[in-house]
């Protein structure tokens, strides 16, 4: 039985742990009427940029506020990343967020270390930067303030239109030629994206933000991500074009991957929204990675490989062409960053 507003039906075992409980299937807890309820964890790590050396990506450090993600899509890979904590990649990952409210200061400190080398910040590199919570919590509008006093190039992803909320942030980022932002959409399919991203903003929504932002100066863009071959890929086109007409200047696209429990929940998914085409959209994901639903072969974990591979990337160069998007991130040079010591301004 799926939880309402969820995209997992249930906690898978953790990898890591050696006893795992199921509930009886007659307890009562199944018809118990009440929704699941998110809880929030403080995570006090003393760290918050991990550094990047993946050939494959963009950026030097990755920023996540968040560990866990509310949005709840199915087929996030970062939902193995819970297991670590000894969560499940199921409802966990969607329920239990671990929130690391001191990463603003944190930055701060790192950012103003005569040992920092000034890099390009992915905020977030795993889950979502902007989910639910950060509406309350502001952990990602207080750390895009510090970018912004330091000048530090960042690249944001995310499927909330809450990113408008910091436009004045991202505008000042944007004077120094240090921010590009992108839309993540999946589908331009209204009833398809609340049952696949169930907390995340609708379609139109996102679109909208990425005209605010362009409208507003910030440089503006959209990741068709993930494709999910059978099921969204086919939208690839609308999907850039939309972008182009509300303003995007850069597109990315990535094809989906299934690591370890992530394969479970996504296949469970398709039982209950996809049912008579859940074998043929798990064969292309398999087709399209070796034979296998995951790849953590660099390159080949985004773009996947054999025919299919193949045409989504001659696909989307061609609409990119058409279009006038920029075919990955623009270029974000460190050429405006200062070292401040923290609470430091520019003095007048």
């Amino acid at each position: 039985m799926q939880a309402r507003g969820r995209g997992a039906d249930g906690n898978p075992p953790n990898r890591f742990e050696k006893l795992h409980v199921e509930t009886d299937g007659d307890a009562w807890v199944d018809d118990d009427p009440r929704p699941l309820r998110t809880i929030f964890l403080r995570d006090d790590s003393q760290s918050v940029l991990a550094a990047n050396d993946a050939e494959d990506l963009s950026f030097e450090y990755g920023l996540n506020p968040y560990r866990g993600c509310e949005h709840g899509c199915a087929y996030c890979y970062a939902r193995t990343y819970h297991e670590y904590l000894g969560f499940s990649a199921g409802l966990d990952f969607e329920s239990k967020i671990v929130v690391k409210p001191d990463a603003p200061e944190l930055l701060e400190k790192t950012l103003a270390k005569a040992s920092y080398k000034p890099g390009v910040i992915s905020l977030s590199g795993v889950t979502d930067c902007y989910q639910p919570v950060e509406r309350k919590l502001e952990l990602t509008r207080r750390c895009l303030a510090v970018l912004a006093r330091f000048r530090n190039p960042v690249v944001v992803i995310t499927k909330n239109a809450l990113v408008a909320r910091d436009l004045d942030h991202l505008a000042e980022l944007a004077h120094h030629h240090a921010v590009a932002v992108y839309l993540s959409v999946t589908t331009l399919d209204a009833s398809l994206a609340r049952v696949l991203e169930p907390r995340a903003s609708s379609p139109r929504a996102r679109l909208e933000t990425i005209r605010k932002l362009a409208e507003a100066g910030v440089p503006a863009g959209v990741s068709a991500a993930p494709m999910i071959p059978g099921l969204n890929d086919s939208e690839l086109p609308a999907i850039l074009a939309a972008a182009a007409e509300h303003g995007a200047t850069f597109a990315a696209y990535s094809l989906v991957r299934l690591p370890g429990s992530v394969a479970g929940v996504f296949s469970s998914w398709l039982d209950h929204h996809e049912p008579l085409a859940k074998e043929k959209i798990l064969g292309r994901i398999r087709a399209s990675h070796g034979g296998k639903l995951n790849s953590s072969t660099p390159v080949a974990r985004i773009r996947g490989t054999g025919e299919a591979a193949s045409q989504w990337k001659t696909l989307f160069h061609a609409c990119c062409r058409k279009h006038g998007l920029h075919p990955g991130t623009p270029e974000l040079p460190t050429d405006a960053f200062r070292r401040l010591t923290p609470g430091q301004d520019e003095l007048f």
